[in-house]
C-alpha cells in the first residue's frame, strides 16, 4: 500500500480559461509530467474521483450559489463568459469544477478508510477565494470548506486545521467558518494583495473569535521568514487545537519565480513548510494530511515544488 494518494482526472483539463489565463489546463499537464518523469505515480496511489453531490457543495455554499453558475454556464455552451474579470466559465467547468470538490472528497474517504495515510490533490479549479455565496478569484466552489465538512459531517470528526500558504489570502475559507470554533484557519499571505482582506486583526467572531489566525507577509518574504512563522505561530496553536485532521489549501505562488506575486519562497522552503504541516498531523492528527492544489502559476516552479511536497508527505 502506497503511503501517500494522488488524485487526479483528466477532465480537470476542460475547464478552459482563455487566452493567456495563468489558471490554465497547462499547469496540471506540467505537474503531471514531472511527477511521471520523477517516477513518482508508480509510488502513489492514484485516485480518480467522481463529480461531487450536490449535498455536499451546499455543506458549505448556499442553493442560490449553485443556482447562478449553473444560470451562468448555460450561457457559455460555445464561448467563455466571466463571472468577474479573473473568474471565466467555459462549457465544462462546472462539470470539472464538482469534479475537483469530488476529488478532494475522494481523497478523504480514502484516508480514512485506511488506503493512505495523507493525499495530494491535484484538482482545478482552485477554491479557497470561493465564498459560499459567490465566485471570485479563479474559484468556483470552496473545495478545502467543502472538505473540512466532509470530515466532519460525514465521518464525525470534531476539528478541523486549514493551513492556507497560498500568496494570496483565502477570503472564502475564512468567511466559511468565521464564527466556527471547530474549524482553525491559518494563513500566510502577502498583504496588502489580493482580493485585500486577510489583516491580523481578523481573528473571527463570536464563538470562532480566535479560531482565525491571519500572518500578513511583507514583500520579499522568503523561506527564512516563512517557516519562523510556522515554527513560532503554527505549532504552538495546532499543539493547543490538537486537530483531528490536517488540509492544506496548497498555493505555489509566493514562490519566488511567479509573477503574480513578490515573495520568495523555493522548493526547499516548501519542502520544510510541508515537513511541518506534516509534523503537526502526525503528532494530533493520525498522520491525516489532505493537500489541495490552490495558486501557482509559474509552471516549472510550481511543479518542482510539489514534486518536493509529495516526497516529504512520502518521507523520501
Amino acid at each position: 500500500m502506497a503511503d501517500v494518494g494522488l488524485v487526479y482526472h483528466p477532465d480537470f483539463l476542460k475547464h478552459k480559461t482563455g487566452h493567456m489565463h495563468p489558471e490554465r489546463p497547462e499547469r496540471l499537464t506540467a505537474i503531471m509530467s514531472l511527477l511521471e518523469e520523477e517516477r513518482l505515480t508508480e509510488k502513489l496511489t492514484i485516485i480518480k474521483p467522481e463529480p461531487a453531490d450536490e449535498c455536499w457543495i451546499t455543506s458549505v455554499h448556499s442553493l442560490q450559489h449553485v443556482a447562478s453558475l449553473r444560470a451562468v454556464g448555460r450561457k457559455a455552451e460555445n464561448d467563455l463568459t466571466y463571472i468577474d474579470g479573473d473568474t471565466p466559465l467555459s462549457r465544462d467547468s462546472l462539470h470539472v469544477a464538482f469534479l475537483a470538490v469530488g476529488g478532494v472528497l475522494a481523497g478523504i474517504d480514502a484516508v480514512m478508510n485506511g488506503e493512505v495515510r495523507s493525499v495530494f490533490c491535484a484538482v482545478r479549479p482552485p477554491g479557497h477565494h470561493a465564498e459560499p455565496t459567490r465566485a471570485m478569484g479563479f474559484c468556483l466552489f470552496n473545495n478545502v470548506a467543502i472538505g473540512a465538512r466532509y470530515f466532519q459531517k460525514r465521518y464525525g470528526l470534531r476539528k478541523i486545521l486549514i493551513v492556507d500558504w497560498d500568496v494570496h489570502h483565502g477570503n472564502g475559507t475564512q468567511e466559511a467558518f468565521y464564527k466556527d470554533p471547530s474549524v482553525l484557519f491559518f494563513s500566510t499571505h502577502q498583504y496588502p494583495l489580493y482580493p485585500g482582506t486577510g489583516r491580523d486583526d481578523e481573528q473571527g467572531l463570536g464563538a470562532g473569535l480566535g479560531s482565525t489566525i491571519n500572518i500578513p507577509m511583507r514583500a520579499g518574504s522568503g523561506d527564512e521568514e516563512y517557516i519562523e512563522v510556522f515554527n513560532s505561530r503554527l505549532i504552538p496553536v495546532a499543539k493547543e487545537f490538537e486537530p483531528d485532521a490536517v488540509i492544506i489549501s496548497a498555493g505555489f505562488d509566493a514562490h519566488r519565480n511567479d509573477s503574480l506575486a513578490s515573495m520568495r519562497l523555493t522548493e526547499e522552503g516548501y519542502a520544510k513548510l510541508s515537513r511541518i504541516v506534516k509534523e503537526i498531523a502526525e503528532e494530533h492528527a493520525g498522520g491525516r494530511v489532505i493537500s489541495c492544489l490552490e495558486g501557482g502559476y509559474h509552471l516549472e516552479s510550481t511543479s518542482k515544488s510539489i514534486c518536493r511536497h509529495i516526497k516529504v508527505l512520502m518521507d523520501m
